[in-house]
């Protein structure tokens, strides 16, 4: 599979959170405004390339030669734990603004299951450690651009006006869904 095909897919064709469904919460959570929005599809990117290369790394150099690869799972989520912490004392120290605006979101970064999936998804797709670098890279910003492009969606439908029943999550996963449908124009791309 060559290097383009990659980033296509991963960014447009096969979106982690608008076809796959992963990493809904932040992507409903963090999407009120562009700012933080741009921020979280900052930290997302950092996290799922530095996370599945470690991952990948783990796999291939521990759990695979020494037959522990039901250990998988488990090993997973400790080394995205690990690096979600590091991440958030990196943001304290470098921007606190961009910490504070975050808040309860980027420790949801550690359950987020976007994360874990790509980890799971270079494993089982057999990529080689550049691929897996490429494809984690191309997913998470295919996440930021689903999540920028939401959150100004979701700024402009403050400013209209939406029938009291469907303020707020419900006109949200509606405008989700048409989202999805847009993306969904890609899919004979590659």
């Amino acid at each position: 599979m060559t290097y383009f095909v990659i980033i296509i897919s991963a960014i447009f064709v096969n979106n982690v959170v608008l076809s796959q469904f992963l990493g809904i919460c932040p992507f409903l959570g963090v999407s009120k405004k562009t700012d933080t929005a741009v921020g979280m599809s900052g930290a997302i990117v950092f996290v799922i390339t530095l996370a599945t290369l470690v991952t990948w790394l783990v796999q291939n150099y521990i759990l695979n030669p020494l037959g522990l690869e039901f250990l998988q799972t488990i090993s997973f989520i400790l080394v995205i734990a690990s690096l979600v912490q590091m991440v958030e004392i990196i943001l304290k120290k470098i921007s606190p603004a961009l910490y504070q605006a975050l808040g309860i979101f980027l420790p949801l970064i550690t359950t987020n299951c976007a994360v874990l999936g790509v980890a799971i998804l270079v494993i089982q797709k057999d990529f080689n450690l550049m691929q897996s670098i490429v494809f984690a890279f191309s997913t998470a910003i295919g996440y930021g651009l689903a999540l920028t492009l939401f959150a100004g969606l979701r700024e402009h439908l403050d400013l209209v006006n939406v029938p009291k029943g469907m303020k707020g999550v419900p006109i949200a996963l509606i405008t989700a869904g048409i989202l999805s449908l847009a993306f969904m124009g890609f899919a004979n791309l590659v």
